[in-house]
């Protein structure tokens, strides 16, 4: 449950104002069909986040348990800084015909490679050493932090300062980067 929960609030904070929750509002603004758009948002993370954790389980065991512990600190702290700077969403270029679905799952997918929360997912599974698991928790958190910009978006934003939305979520990567080096140096 730890690796559940923890996949689920690491990447629904670190996802809010992320370059893909920024597409995520830009495809519904476009479709206006948000429960199309939502179920592109489901397929392009569980398959993103099935890959990117299937990775980190196998990085897990392949890497000695003290460097593995190392590097996944660092990462999260890294993860950390990059959260207090807010993402830019790129164009949302579509291909003819593709209709909401179809044109959200490709977009959505291909933005989310090689993003923070991707990475993330990496790290997590790593950590736990569970890609089912750490799939579902940080498709979860995709899935809540999403459905408010698809949802909620314009409303949501000039209701919260994602300035202190940002700080929260680096302050739970450094939480868990630190946690990670202590319990690699002995001390946890």
């Amino acid at each position: 449950m730890t690796a559940l929960w923890s996949s689920f609030l690491v990447v629904a904070l670190a996802e809010m104002g992320d370059k893909t929750q920024l597409v995520a509002l830009s495809l519904s603004s476009r479709y206006r069909r948000p429960w199309l758009v939502m179920g592109g948002i489901l397929v392009a993370t569980v398959l993103n986040h099935a890959l990117a954790s299937t990775l980190g389980a196998w990085v897990a065991g392949m890497v000695p348990v003290p460097v593995l512990a190392w590097v996944l600190g660092v990462s999260f702290i890294a993860f950390g800084v990059w959260t207090l700077f807010p993402d830019r969403a790129g164009e949302t270029a579509e291909g003819r015909g593709w209709g909401p679905l179809l044109t959200t799952v490709v977009v959505f997918f291909l933005a989310e490679m090689g993003d923070k929360t991707q990475l993330a997912t990496v790290a997590l599974a790593a950590r736990y050493h569970t890609a089912l698991t750490v799939t579902i928790g940080s498709t979860m958190g995709m899935l809540a932090a999403d459905g408010l910009a698809v949802f909620a978006g314009a409303r949501l934003a000039r209701l919260v300062d994602m300035r202190y939305v940002r700080w929260l979520a680096a302050a739970l990567f450094f939480a868990f980067g630190a946690a990670a080096i202590l319990d690699a140096s002995g001390l946890l």
